[in-house]
């Protein structure tokens, strides 16, 4: 099969590869439909790995059809149109069962396309483990697309939301208007939030902010221009969704008294300082931390199916999988109005 691989820093071949094979009776073999990159990606595309492998396919959104199950798969059946959940576990213990994968009690919890270990989904086909838990059927009312948005993106925004503590009425602030943090200020909307400020340097992305209802001030004067707009309240809620040591010391310096700040970006600054006396001065919930696709499910489906929130409304570009380096040449560059790059098979 082809797929695209990991061979260094800004280096994505599209390659040949082994076919996946069942390697476990719960095993199931996915062709891709389509896939996506996601801006945790980009943490391996600059040479920021998770591992010291190279040689492996990246990615961990996509769709697709079951081709081939193992002997004790039960839910699905070959033929099935499925969306993959990044987040793989057990599918057997108690966390699991719950939909929590981050907790997953044989330590089985993973991400596709961080090292060999777990092949990626930007590829022809894909292996999933436990797929009865970790893939599901793409429900009525929910385009592929959408349901692409559901593998990671649209639901790791709704984590971040849910963990910002938005109550109705709250005043809230999204750090980075990614396709993430887009889909993370559209969710507090959707959660009641009053009035959300969205901060962002590229113009266009705070132009598709303003599209969807944000405020979206001069990110250099963001600061001053929600202290007055909230009459030196600041924020309830503040949502970061870039990663970045310098935005995460910026998302909390947006929070009021007995604010909540939800980290979603991915950051691995292992020497960042974090103004202690300043959250224990002002009772800041700070929260940070990975999401488990399937628990989020249940909650945005309906959003999607009654039309509610629109994630698929943030791709901007859909090219073939042969073009993956150059898509994710645009999208770290954010050329051509990159934003979600999804890939076809």
């Amino acid at each position: 099969m082809k797929a695209l691989v990991y061979r260094g820093p800004k280096e994505i071949g599209f390659e040949s590869m082994p076919d996946p094979i069942i390697e476990d009776d719960r095993d199931a073999i996915i062709k891709v439909d389509k896939c996506s990159i996601c801006g945790s990606d980009l943490h391996i595309y600059h040479g920021e790995t998770f591992s010291e492998d190279v040689g492996y396919c990246v990615g961990h959104e996509a769709v697709g059809e079951v081709v081939e199950i193992g002997r004790s798969v039960r839910q699905l059946k070959v033929g099935d149109k499925v969306m993959i959940s990044a987040a793989v576990g057990c599918g057997q213990c108690r966390s699991c069962l719950a939909g929590n994968v981050v907790n997953c009690e044989t330590n089985s919890g993973r991400c596709y396309g961080l090292s060999s270990a777990l092949q990626g989904c930007q590829a022809e086909g894909v292996r999933v483990p436990a797929a009865d838990f970790n893939a599901a059927r793409i429900p009525e009312g929910v385009t592929a697309e959408q349901a692409l948005m559901l593998t990671d993106a649209l639901a790791t925004a709704w984590f971040g939301a849910r963990n910002a503590d938005i109550a109705h009425g709250a005043t809230v602030a999204v750090v980075g208007l990614g396709p993430i943090g887009l889909m993370a200020a559209e969710g507090a909307l959707a959660m009641g939030a009053a009035s959300v400020f969205g901060i962002d340097l590229v113009e266009e992305r705070r132009a598709m902010g303003r599209a969807i209802g944000l405020e979206t001030p001069d990110p250099a004067e963001a600061k001053e221009y929600i202290r007055e707009a909230t009459h030196g309240r600041m924020c309830d809620s503040v949502i970061e969704a870039v990663g970045h040591s310098a935005t995460i010391r910026a998302a909390l310096g947006l929070a009021g008294r007995r604010g909540t700040v939800s980290v979603i970006g991915v950051n691995q600054d292992r020497s960042m300082d974090f103004p202690m006396a300043k959250a224990f001065a002002m009772g800041l919930t700070f929260r940070i931390g990975t999401c488990s696709v399937p628990q989020e499910w249940p909650e945005l489906v309906p959003l999607i199916q009654s039309g509610r929130i629109k994630p698929e409304r943030y791709i901007s570009h859909t090219l073939d999988l042969s073009e993956g380096a150059h898509a994710y040449d645009l999208f770290d560059r954010r050329a051509e109005g990159a934003m979600k790059m999804v890939l076809d098979i």
